[in-house]
């Protein structure tokens, strides 16, 4: 996405719960009202928080940034599919040193455990109607102690004061808005520099092979076991240890 209209600002105007369900159905319904490009819903708390896969986003309250913008395009050649890998690669010019990206777009810090999640990446729309919107769901002063036992073991924090969450929003809006100002072969080369899977043994529903980086459109090409290759869209992928069982 580039062009003036997109670079008049994220962020305004703000709307800001104390506690909602899900920023992204607040973002929606302006959204479908009409509300410009740039639009921004923040809560301190979600309820009923989603990510990719039906996936319930768990923070305690106070402790995330959690966002959602409305983003509106005119026809422009910017293929619209590498929104998700724009965002991501913007969480991560702004999360700890050492972010990295799990195709497509989980944001993640590798630890003993792996790779731990710090940030999720949710988009919806209506895309014949040119806009979507874009959720992010970062930890940033999260006390994983806190979360539940089934999230604990896999996710990450930054561990910043909970003052820091503003600071970090102001610096995440001014990311985005280079990001997806910046041509797609510069999305694609910045993506590339974050994958965390690259060279590593995955699994998905249907087969198994050596993640080999992404294509020109955004998918993840895989080695298969023996000879050839195959091309995923989207949907879940794994890492795999030693001996074949699944990291997450």
């Amino acid at each position: 996405m580039s062009g003036a209209r997109e670079r008049s600002g994220l962020g305004r105007p703000r709307l800001h719960l104390r506690r909602t369900d899900s920023t992204n159905e607040r973002a929606r319904e302006l959204a479908a009202a009409g509300a410009p490009h740039g639009t921004l819903v923040t809560a301190s708390e979600q309820t009923a928080g989603r990510g990719r896969q039906g996936r319930r986003w768990s923070a305690p309250a106070g402790s995330a940034l959690l966002m959602s913008l409305v983003l509106r395009w005119p026809p422009s050649p910017r293929p619209p599919e590498l929104l998700p890998l724009a965002a991501a690669v913007a969480v991560c010019d702004v999360a700890a040193e050492g972010a990295c990206i799990k195709w497509p777009n989980d944001i993640v810090l590798c630890d003993e455990r792996g790779l731990a999640k710090l940030a999720g990446i949710l988009i919806e729309g209506r895309p014949q109607e040119r806009w979507a919107v874009l959720g992010i769901g970062l930890n940033v002063a999260v006390d994983l102690a806190q979360l539940p036992r089934e999230v604990r073991a896999s996710a990450a924090t930054l561990g910043r004061a909970r003052g820091e969450i503003e600071p970090t929003l102001r610096r995440l809006l001014e990311a985005l808005e280079r990001r997806l100002a910046e041509p797609a072969q510069a999305t694609l080369e910045a993506w590339r520099a974050r994958d965390a899977l690259r060279g590593r043994d995955v699994a998905w529903a249907s087969g198994r092979g050596r993640a080999q980086g992404i294509d020109g459109a955004g998918r993840l090409i895989v080695a298969l076991a023996g000879d050839g290759q195959a091309t995923l869209q989207a949907g879940e992928v794994h890492l795999l240890q030693v001996g074949g069982a699944e990291l997450g």
